[in-house]
């Protein structure tokens, strides 16, 4: 039996239907504060997300707004959030409401080293790793 989502004991579509300000009660106090004092570069994000939505176009909606909280109506849309370096895609799924895009694309790449081997210094690279 498939797992129903739920967020504060709302389904997906009651979440959707909702108007912005009662979503914005749903959540914590961090979150709820940062959307009360959002700035021009989060307006103008919402409206992007909002006229891609209802052109109902799968454009990838690309944005430098890490600090942006995630909202019901972008579930299912397609993010391009940059890294500081490049814009990583990001596909929004329903347990992602209330986080940030930051929080999914990391800024830093785990770096793997190659040569030597385990625990390496310059003189390891000669010893048998079995």
């Amino acid at each position: 039996m498939p797992r129903i989502f739920s967020f504060r004991g709302k389904t997906i579509e009651d979440l959707q239907s909702m108007k912005i300000d009662d979503f914005v009660m749903l959540l914590n106090s961090r979150e709820r504060r940062s959307f009360k004092r959002q700035g021009m570069d989060y307006k103008r994000l919402v409206a992007k997300a909002d006229k891609i939505k209802k052109s109902g176009s799968e454009k990838i909606v690309r944005t430098r707004t890490r600090e942006a909280v995630i909202l019901p109506s972008w579930v299912g849309m397609k993010f391009g959030v940059h890294n500081g370096k490049e814009f990583k895609e990001l596909l929004i799924a329903p347990e992602m409401l209330g986080h940030r895009l930051g929080e999914f694309v990391f800024p830093i790449k785990h770096v793997v080293h190659s040569a030597p081997g385990i625990r390496a210094t310059r003189g390891s690279k000669f010893l048998a790793v079995k």
